[in-house]
């Protein structure tokens, strides 16, 4: 894949992303393996990637009032344990491109989901339930290489239990803790600072930093939105197939 390619489609995933409150690791990794960037550094990119990004979407979305602390902890709280325990298990490369598949296919609904069908007025939240959904996300996010907000995001909508900006809010610091505590588990094993390409970070750094504030300031175009979740499922039937 042409360098200038890769950079403008690492730049479009974090600016697309980033206006739902997501890191983009989903985009990246799917980009840097079909690009045929080894497993070992694409893991710590897309981490390191998706930490600047989803810091940004969070401060956005935080500034202008959209986050709620009762709605992000009952998540996170043992998803970083999880995290933490996925990331230092490696997967067959078949397994992982396919588990990938799957989760791209959650990132599909978050991007597809009419906003105007989410209650104004969430539902109250089952915090059992909500931590039990946090475990499960925070070993396959652990796994992978993301930081779970795909996953997360059409929960929460779903189930009422927050409405988009909420959503965005809550899936961005989601993501960045998980993306935090995955980056750590693996520099014990991999080198990180010599994984990841600087050009990569710059223009994940512009296309998020754009994207969010888009997304917290802006209404998000449905129809853009779409057409990212068409391009993610293209993406998904490639890698499982």
């Amino acid at each position: 894949m042409n360098e200038l390619v890769l950079l403008g489609g690492l730049a479009v995933i974090a600016f697309l992303y980033a206006m739902v409150g997501h890191g983009g690791a989903s985009g990246y990794i799917t980009l840097l393996t079909l690009a045929g960037v080894a497993t070992t550094v694409v893991r710590p990119s897309a981490l390191t990637l998706n930490i600047v990004v989803s810091a940004m979407a969070f401060v956005q979305f935080a500034r202008a009032g959209h986050f709620r602390w009762k709605v992000f902890w009952p998540f996170i709280v043992l998803s970083i344990p999880m995290a933490w325990t996925g990331a230092g298990i490696t997967l067959h490369p078949d397994i992982y491109r396919k588990l990938l598949a799957v989760c791209l296919l959650f990132a599909v609904a978050r991007m597809t989901f009419p906003a105007e069908r989410v209650k104004v007025d969430p539902r109250p939240m089952a915090w059992p339930t909500a931590m039990i959904i946090g475990l499960v996300i925070g070993l396959v996010s652990g796994l992978i290489g993301i930081g779970g907000g795909i996953i997360l995001s059409p929960i929460l909508l779903l189930t009422g239990w927050a409405d988009a900006r909420t959503t965005a809010a809550t899936s961005a610091l989601f993501i960045l803790v998980n993306s935090v505590v995955g980056l750590l588990a693996v520099s014990r094993h991999t080198p990180i600072g010599s994984s990841v390409d600087p050009l990569w970070l710059i223009v994940a750094l512009a296309g998020g930093l754009l994207g969010s504030w888009v997304g917290a300031r802006r209404l998000v175009d449905e129809r853009l939105r779409q057409a990212l979740g068409v391009v993610l499922f293209l993406a998904a039937i490639k890698l499982w197939w």
